[in-house]
Protein backbone atom coordinates (compact mmCIF):
# COMPACT_ATOMS: atom_id res chain seq x y z
CA UNK A 1 0.00 0.00 0.00
CA UNK A 2 2.77 2.44 0.94
CA UNK A 3 4.74 1.49 -2.17
CA UNK A 4 1.70 2.15 -4.35
CA UNK A 5 1.15 5.57 -2.74
CA UNK A 6 4.79 6.49 -3.41
CA UNK A 7 4.47 5.31 -7.02
CA UNK A 8 1.41 7.48 -7.71
CA UNK A 9 2.28 10.27 -5.20
CA UNK A 10 -1.42 10.25 -4.45
CA UNK A 11 -3.57 8.96 -1.60
CA UNK A 12 -7.29 8.49 -1.72
CA UNK A 13 -9.30 10.73 0.64
CA UNK A 14 -10.96 7.66 2.13
CA UNK A 15 -7.57 6.13 2.91
CA UNK A 16 -6.27 9.41 4.35
CA UNK A 17 -9.28 9.59 6.64
CA UNK A 18 -8.34 6.23 8.17
CA UNK A 19 -4.87 7.45 9.23
CA UNK A 20 -4.14 9.01 12.58
CA UNK A 21 -1.92 12.09 12.94
CA UNK A 22 1.27 10.13 13.50
CA UNK A 23 0.74 7.97 10.41
CA UNK A 24 -0.08 11.09 8.39
CA UNK A 25 3.20 12.68 9.50
CA UNK A 26 5.19 9.58 8.56
CA UNK A 27 3.42 9.34 5.20
CA UNK A 28 4.09 13.02 4.49
CA UNK A 29 7.78 12.61 5.30
CA UNK A 30 8.16 9.55 3.04
CA UNK A 31 6.34 11.28 0.16
CA UNK A 32 8.59 14.29 0.61
CA UNK A 33 11.66 12.04 0.53
CA UNK A 34 10.40 10.47 -2.70
CA UNK A 35 9.82 13.93 -4.22
CA UNK A 36 13.38 15.00 -3.39
CA UNK A 37 14.80 11.75 -4.77
CA UNK A 38 12.87 12.16 -8.03
CA UNK A 39 13.91 15.82 -8.28
CA UNK A 40 17.59 14.97 -7.82
CA UNK A 41 17.33 12.19 -10.39
CA UNK A 42 15.62 14.54 -12.85
CA UNK A 43 18.23 17.26 -12.30
CA UNK A 44 21.05 14.78 -12.93
CA UNK A 45 19.34 13.61 -16.11
CA UNK A 46 18.89 17.20 -17.34
CA UNK A 47 22.55 17.93 -16.67
CA UNK A 48 23.57 14.89 -18.69
CA UNK A 49 21.27 15.89 -21.56
CA UNK A 50 22.54 19.49 -21.46
CA UNK A 51 26.13 18.30 -21.54
CA UNK A 52 25.35 16.12 -24.56
CA UNK A 53 23.76 19.06 -26.41
CA UNK A 54 26.63 21.48 -25.85
CA UNK A 55 28.20 22.43 -29.20
CA UNK A 56 30.68 25.08 -30.30
CA UNK A 57 28.65 28.02 -31.61
CA UNK A 58 29.91 30.31 -34.37
CA UNK A 59 29.62 34.07 -34.24
CA UNK A 60 29.69 36.33 -31.22
CA UNK A 61 30.58 34.84 -27.88
CA UNK A 62 30.76 36.17 -24.35
CA UNK A 63 33.64 35.32 -22.04
CA UNK A 64 33.66 36.17 -18.37
CA UNK A 65 36.61 37.56 -16.49
CA UNK A 66 38.04 34.95 -14.13
CA UNK A 67 39.30 35.58 -10.61
CA UNK A 68 42.19 34.03 -8.72
CA UNK A 69 40.00 31.05 -7.84
CA UNK A 70 39.37 30.44 -11.57
CA UNK A 71 35.73 31.33 -11.08
CA UNK A 72 33.73 34.20 -12.58
CA UNK A 73 35.02 37.46 -11.12
CA UNK A 74 32.28 39.30 -9.26
CA UNK A 75 32.48 42.79 -7.79
CA UNK A 76 30.04 43.52 -5.01
CA UNK A 77 29.39 47.25 -4.76
CA UNK A 78 30.30 48.54 -1.32
CA UNK A 79 32.98 46.00 -0.41
CA UNK A 80 35.91 48.02 -1.83
CA UNK A 81 37.40 50.69 0.52
CA UNK A 82 36.90 53.39 -2.13
CA UNK A 83 33.23 52.53 -2.65
CA UNK A 84 30.68 54.93 -1.23
CA UNK A 85 28.08 53.64 1.20
CA UNK A 86 24.69 52.87 -0.24
CA UNK A 87 22.97 55.60 1.80
CA UNK A 88 25.45 58.20 0.59
CA UNK A 89 24.93 57.18 -3.03
CA UNK A 90 21.16 57.39 -2.58
CA UNK A 91 21.47 60.87 -0.99
CA UNK A 92 23.64 62.12 -3.86
CA UNK A 93 21.25 60.74 -6.46
CA UNK A 94 18.25 62.32 -4.73
CA UNK A 95 20.09 65.66 -4.33
CA UNK A 96 20.99 65.64 -8.04
CA UNK A 97 17.40 64.86 -9.05
CA UNK A 98 16.09 67.62 -6.76
CA UNK A 99 18.60 70.14 -8.18
CA UNK A 100 17.69 69.33 -11.79
CA UNK A 101 13.97 69.58 -11.16
CA UNK A 102 14.35 72.85 -9.20
CA UNK A 103 16.57 74.26 -11.97
CA UNK A 104 13.96 73.45 -14.62
CA UNK A 105 11.23 75.11 -12.57
CA UNK A 106 13.48 78.17 -11.95
CA UNK A 107 14.20 78.57 -15.70
CA UNK A 108 10.49 78.55 -16.42
CA UNK A 109 9.84 81.14 -13.66
CA UNK A 110 12.80 83.27 -14.83
CA UNK A 111 11.45 83.43 -18.38
CA UNK A 112 8.05 84.39 -17.04
CA UNK A 113 9.51 87.20 -14.88
CA UNK A 114 11.65 88.51 -17.75
CA UNK A 115 8.58 88.72 -19.96
CA UNK A 116 6.70 90.66 -17.25
CA UNK A 117 9.58 93.16 -16.75
CA UNK A 118 9.97 93.63 -20.49
CA UNK A 119 6.30 94.35 -20.78
CA UNK A 120 6.40 96.70 -17.77
CA UNK A 121 9.34 98.90 -18.82
CA UNK A 122 8.96 98.80 -22.57
CA UNK A 123 6.47 101.70 -22.58
CA UNK A 124 8.59 103.94 -20.35
CA UNK A 125 11.59 104.35 -22.68
CA UNK A 126 11.59 107.65 -24.56
CA UNK A 127 11.76 107.21 -28.26
CA UNK A 128 14.04 109.51 -30.28
CA UNK A 129 11.06 110.80 -32.25
CA UNK A 130 9.52 112.20 -29.06
CA UNK A 131 12.47 114.60 -28.49
CA UNK A 132 11.67 118.07 -29.70
CA UNK A 133 14.71 119.42 -31.44
CA UNK A 134 13.66 122.96 -30.65
CA UNK A 135 13.78 122.42 -26.90
CA UNK A 136 16.56 123.85 -24.85
CA UNK A 137 19.62 121.96 -23.59
CA UNK A 138 18.13 121.73 -20.08
CA UNK A 139 15.24 119.67 -21.26
CA UNK A 140 17.67 117.33 -23.04
CA UNK A 141 19.67 116.78 -19.82
CA UNK A 142 16.48 116.07 -17.86
CA UNK A 143 15.44 113.58 -20.48
CA UNK A 144 18.80 111.77 -20.31
CA UNK A 145 18.61 111.75 -16.51
CA UNK A 146 15.10 110.28 -16.60
CA UNK A 147 16.26 107.53 -18.99
CA UNK A 148 19.18 106.65 -16.73
CA UNK A 149 16.89 106.45 -13.71
CA UNK A 150 14.51 104.19 -15.60
CA UNK A 151 17.38 101.92 -16.59
CA UNK A 152 18.61 101.77 -13.01
CA UNK A 153 15.10 100.98 -11.83
CA UNK A 154 14.79 98.22 -14.43
CA UNK A 155 18.15 96.75 -13.44
CA UNK A 156 17.20 96.83 -9.78
CA UNK A 157 13.93 95.10 -10.51
CA UNK A 158 15.72 92.45 -12.56
CA UNK A 159 18.26 91.94 -9.76
CA UNK A 160 15.53 91.52 -7.15
CA UNK A 161 13.63 89.14 -9.42
CA UNK A 162 16.81 87.07 -9.95
CA UNK A 163 17.45 86.89 -6.20
CA UNK A 164 13.87 85.84 -5.61
CA UNK A 165 14.17 83.17 -8.28
CA UNK A 166 17.37 81.80 -6.70
CA UNK A 167 15.74 81.73 -3.28
CA UNK A 168 12.69 79.93 -4.67
CA UNK A 169 14.96 77.49 -6.53
CA UNK A 170 16.84 76.61 -3.32
CA UNK A 171 13.59 76.20 -1.38
CA UNK A 172 12.08 74.05 -4.10
CA UNK A 173 15.25 71.96 -4.28
CA UNK A 174 15.09 71.35 -0.52
CA UNK A 175 11.39 70.47 -0.72
CA UNK A 176 11.96 67.95 -3.53
CA UNK A 177 14.90 66.40 -1.65
CA UNK A 178 12.83 66.04 1.54
CA UNK A 179 9.92 64.47 -0.36
CA UNK A 180 12.28 61.97 -2.02
CA UNK A 181 13.77 61.11 1.37
CA UNK A 182 10.28 60.56 2.79
CA UNK A 183 9.37 58.28 -0.11
CA UNK A 184 12.58 56.31 0.37
CA UNK A 185 12.00 56.11 4.14
CA UNK A 186 8.46 54.80 3.68
CA UNK A 187 9.75 52.28 1.13
CA UNK A 188 12.44 51.08 3.56
CA UNK A 189 9.86 50.81 6.34
CA UNK A 190 7.56 48.76 4.14
CA UNK A 191 10.47 46.54 3.06
CA UNK A 192 11.49 46.05 6.69
CA UNK A 193 7.94 45.05 7.63
CA UNK A 194 7.77 42.60 4.69
CA UNK A 195 11.20 41.22 5.59
CA UNK A 196 10.12 40.77 9.21
CA UNK A 197 6.98 38.92 8.12
CA UNK A 198 9.06 36.73 5.79
CA UNK A 199 11.51 35.97 8.59
CA UNK A 200 8.63 34.91 10.86
CA UNK A 201 7.25 32.65 8.14
CA UNK A 202 10.73 31.20 7.54
CA UNK A 203 11.19 30.50 11.25
CA UNK A 204 7.84 28.72 11.42
CA UNK A 205 8.72 26.66 8.35
CA UNK A 206 12.10 25.73 9.82
CA UNK A 207 10.46 24.76 13.12
CA UNK A 208 7.97 22.55 11.25
CA UNK A 209 10.83 20.94 9.30
CA UNK A 210 12.70 20.30 12.55
CA UNK A 211 9.62 18.63 14.05
CA UNK A 212 9.22 16.42 10.99
CA UNK A 213 12.93 15.54 11.00
CA UNK A 214 12.75 14.71 14.69
CA UNK A 215 9.69 12.53 14.13
CA UNK A 216 11.37 10.73 11.23
CA UNK A 217 14.56 10.19 13.20
CA UNK A 218 12.60 8.89 16.16
CA UNK A 219 10.63 6.58 13.84
CA UNK A 220 13.85 5.18 12.33
CA UNK A 221 15.38 4.64 15.75
CA UNK A 222 12.19 2.99 16.96
CA UNK A 223 12.13 0.72 13.91
CA UNK A 224 15.76 -0.27 14.49
CA UNK A 225 15.07 -1.00 18.15
CA UNK A 226 11.96 -3.02 17.29
CA UNK A 227 13.79 -5.01 14.64
CA UNK A 228 16.60 -5.92 17.06
CA UNK A 229 14.12 -6.95 19.72
CA UNK A 230 12.10 -8.96 17.22
CA UNK A 231 15.21 -10.89 16.26
CA UNK A 232 16.06 -11.44 19.90
CA UNK A 233 12.59 -12.79 20.67
CA UNK A 234 12.69 -15.21 17.77
CA UNK A 235 9.97 -13.53 15.73
CA UNK A 236 11.80 -14.18 12.51
CA UNK A 237 11.95 -17.89 13.27
CA UNK A 238 8.28 -17.91 14.13
CA UNK A 239 7.41 -16.19 10.88
CA UNK A 240 9.53 -18.65 8.89
CA UNK A 241 7.79 -21.53 10.63
CA UNK A 242 4.42 -20.05 9.83
CA UNK A 243 5.30 -19.78 6.16
CA UNK A 244 6.54 -23.35 6.14
CA UNK A 245 3.33 -24.87 7.58
CA UNK A 246 0.89 -27.16 5.77
CA UNK A 247 -1.31 -24.32 4.50
CA UNK A 248 1.21 -21.56 4.12
CA UNK A 249 0.24 -18.04 3.35
CA UNK A 250 2.05 -16.47 0.42
CA UNK A 251 5.37 -15.08 1.59
CA UNK A 252 5.70 -11.30 1.71
CA UNK A 253 7.66 -9.87 -1.13
CA UNK A 254 11.14 -8.68 -0.16
CA UNK A 255 11.33 -4.99 0.37
CA UNK A 256 14.34 -2.79 0.00
CA UNK A 257 13.97 0.02 2.53
CA UNK A 258 16.74 2.14 0.98
CA UNK A 259 16.06 4.45 -1.92
CA UNK A 260 18.13 3.60 -4.99
CA UNK A 261 18.71 5.60 -8.11
CA UNK A 262 16.02 3.76 -10.06
CA UNK A 263 12.54 5.26 -9.90
CA UNK A 264 9.80 3.19 -8.34
CA UNK A 265 7.84 1.61 -11.15
CA UNK A 266 4.23 0.49 -11.28
CA UNK A 267 3.75 -3.22 -10.88
CA UNK A 268 1.81 -5.02 -13.53
CA UNK A 269 -1.80 -5.70 -12.64
CA UNK A 270 -1.73 -3.57 -9.50
CA UNK A 271 -4.82 -1.49 -9.07
CA UNK A 272 -4.28 2.20 -8.58
CA UNK A 273 -6.99 2.84 -6.02
CA UNK A 274 -6.93 1.04 -2.69
CA UNK A 275 -10.25 2.43 -1.64
CA UNK A 276 -13.52 0.56 -1.79
CA UNK A 277 -16.69 2.01 -3.24
CA UNK A 278 -19.16 -0.20 -1.37
CA UNK A 279 -19.57 -2.71 1.42
CA UNK A 280 -20.05 -5.50 -1.13
CA UNK A 281 -16.61 -4.82 -2.63
CA UNK A 282 -14.98 -5.07 0.79
CA UNK A 283 -16.77 -8.34 1.56
CA UNK A 284 -15.68 -9.77 -1.80
CA UNK A 285 -12.08 -8.66 -1.14
CA UNK A 286 -12.08 -10.33 2.28
CA UNK A 287 -13.52 -13.60 1.01
CA UNK A 288 -11.25 -13.81 -2.04
CA UNK A 289 -7.95 -12.58 -0.61
CA UNK A 290 -8.06 -12.65 3.19
CA UNK A 291 -10.12 -15.69 4.07
CA UNK A 292 -7.63 -18.06 2.37
CA UNK A 293 -4.94 -16.52 4.62
CA UNK A 294 -7.11 -17.24 7.69
CA UNK A 295 -7.20 -13.56 8.57
CA UNK A 296 -8.95 -12.87 11.86
CA UNK A 297 -8.38 -16.40 13.23
CA UNK A 298 -6.43 -17.41 16.30
CA UNK A 299 -2.89 -18.75 15.92
CA UNK A 300 -4.06 -22.38 15.88
CA UNK A 301 -6.74 -21.39 13.31
CA UNK A 302 -9.37 -23.28 15.28
CA UNK A 303 -11.77 -20.36 15.59
CA UNK A 304 -12.16 -16.64 15.03
CA UNK A 305 -10.11 -14.50 17.41
CA UNK A 306 -12.01 -12.52 20.06
CA UNK A 307 -10.41 -9.24 18.97
CA UNK A 308 -11.65 -9.58 15.38
CA UNK A 309 -14.64 -7.50 14.26
CA UNK A 310 -16.34 -7.08 10.93
CA UNK A 311 -17.05 -3.97 8.88
CA UNK A 312 -17.91 -1.49 11.61
CA UNK A 313 -17.45 2.26 11.63
CA UNK A 314 -15.03 4.29 13.70
CA UNK A 315 -17.88 5.48 15.93
CA UNK A 316 -19.05 1.91 16.58
CA UNK A 317 -15.50 0.87 17.48
CA UNK A 318 -15.15 3.79 19.89
CA UNK A 319 -18.45 2.85 21.52
CA UNK A 320 -17.15 -0.71 22.10
CA UNK A 321 -13.90 0.58 23.61
CA UNK A 322 -15.47 3.38 25.62
CA UNK A 323 -15.54 1.60 28.99
CA UNK A 324 -12.19 -0.17 28.74
CA UNK A 325 -8.83 0.54 30.30
CA UNK A 326 -5.73 1.68 28.39
CA UNK A 327 -4.63 -1.20 26.17
CA UNK A 328 -8.18 -2.35 25.39
CA UNK A 329 -8.18 -3.09 21.63
CA UNK A 330 -9.92 -4.61 18.63
CA UNK A 331 -9.21 -5.11 14.93
CA UNK A 332 -11.94 -4.21 12.48
CA UNK A 333 -12.28 -4.43 8.73
CA UNK A 334 -12.12 -0.93 7.31
CA UNK A 335 -15.35 0.34 5.81
CA UNK A 336 -13.47 2.60 3.38
CA UNK A 337 -10.38 0.79 2.10
CA UNK A 338 -9.13 -2.74 1.52
CA UNK A 339 -7.42 -3.25 4.87
CA UNK A 340 -7.86 -3.34 8.61
CA UNK A 341 -7.88 -0.80 11.40
CA UNK A 342 -6.41 -1.38 14.85
CA UNK A 343 -8.54 0.58 17.32
CA UNK A 344 -7.29 0.77 20.88
CA UNK A 345 -7.74 2.83 24.01
CA UNK A 346 -4.80 4.85 25.32
CA UNK A 347 -4.31 7.29 28.15
CA UNK A 348 -5.01 10.09 25.66
CA UNK A 349 -8.21 8.57 24.28
CA UNK A 350 -9.15 6.13 21.56
CA UNK A 351 -6.73 5.85 18.62
CA UNK A 352 -6.99 4.17 15.22
CA UNK A 353 -4.05 2.78 13.22
CA UNK A 354 -4.42 1.55 9.64
CA UNK A 355 -3.03 -1.95 8.95
CA UNK A 356 -1.67 -2.48 5.44
CA UNK A 357 -2.67 -5.87 4.03
CA UNK A 358 -1.93 -5.23 0.37
CA UNK A 359 1.02 -7.65 -0.09
CA UNK A 360 -0.22 -10.82 1.61
CA UNK A 361 1.33 -9.71 4.87
CA UNK A 362 0.38 -7.28 7.61
CA UNK A 363 2.08 -4.15 8.95
CA UNK A 364 1.09 -0.83 10.35
CA UNK A 365 1.12 1.81 7.61
CA UNK A 366 4.46 3.62 7.76
CA UNK A 367 6.14 0.86 9.77
CA UNK A 368 8.86 -1.44 8.44
CA UNK A 369 8.15 -4.72 10.24
CA UNK A 370 6.00 -7.26 8.38
CA UNK A 371 3.99 -10.07 9.93
CA UNK A 372 2.50 -13.16 8.35
CA UNK A 373 -0.78 -12.81 10.29
CA UNK A 374 -2.78 -10.33 12.28
CA UNK A 375 -2.24 -12.49 15.37
CA UNK A 376 1.54 -12.10 15.17
CA UNK A 377 1.21 -8.33 14.75
CA UNK A 378 -0.99 -8.04 17.83
CA UNK A 379 1.19 -10.37 19.93
CA UNK A 380 4.25 -8.35 18.97
CA UNK A 381 2.68 -5.10 20.14
CA UNK A 382 1.68 -6.67 23.42
CA UNK A 383 5.38 -6.50 24.37
CA UNK A 384 6.54 -3.67 22.08
CA UNK A 385 5.03 -0.17 22.11
CA UNK A 386 2.77 0.93 19.30
CA UNK A 387 3.64 4.61 19.07
CA UNK A 388 7.00 6.13 18.20
CA UNK A 389 6.08 9.48 19.75
CA UNK A 390 7.73 8.65 23.08
CA UNK A 391 4.59 7.43 24.87
CA UNK A 392 4.78 3.66 25.38
CA UNK A 393 1.40 2.19 24.51
CA UNK A 394 0.82 -1.58 24.55
CA UNK A 395 -2.07 -3.87 23.63
CA UNK A 396 -3.39 -5.47 26.84
CA UNK A 397 -6.86 -6.96 26.49
CA UNK A 398 -9.00 -7.84 23.48
CA UNK A 399 -12.47 -6.37 23.03
CA UNK A 400 -14.88 -9.09 22.00
CA UNK A 401 -18.39 -9.10 20.60
CA UNK A 402 -21.08 -7.42 22.71
CA UNK A 403 -24.14 -7.89 20.53
CA UNK A 404 -26.07 -11.13 20.29
CA UNK A 405 -25.13 -11.46 16.62
CA UNK A 406 -21.45 -11.14 15.67
CA UNK A 407 -20.66 -8.18 13.43
CA UNK A 408 -18.48 -10.33 11.15
CA UNK A 409 -21.17 -12.79 10.11
CA UNK A 410 -21.47 -11.46 6.56
CA UNK A 411 -17.70 -11.99 6.02
CA UNK A 412 -17.84 -15.76 6.61
CA UNK A 413 -21.23 -16.65 5.08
Amino acid sequence: MLQQILVDMYIEPELLAELNEEQKQILFFKMREEQIRRWREREAQLEREEAARVKVKKGKTVSWMKGLDDDVWVWVMGEHPDDKPYDQICDEVMAERAALQAQREAEQLRAKKAAELEKRFSGLHLEPEQVVLSEQEVRQKEQRRAEEELKKLELEERRKAEEELRRLEQERKQQIYISLKEVQGSKHTREEEEDKEWQNTLQKSKAADMRRRSLAKQTIEDHRRRSVRALERGRVAAMTKAFGSTNPAPAPKPRNTTNNSNAIRRKGGMRRSLSASSRDHIIRWFKEEQLPLRAGFQRDQSRIAPWFHGIISREEAEALLEEGEPGFFLVRVSERVFGYVLSYRSSEGIKHLLIDASESCYMLLGDQIRFSSLTELLEYHQVEPLSSSGVEEYLRRACGQKAATADYTDLFT
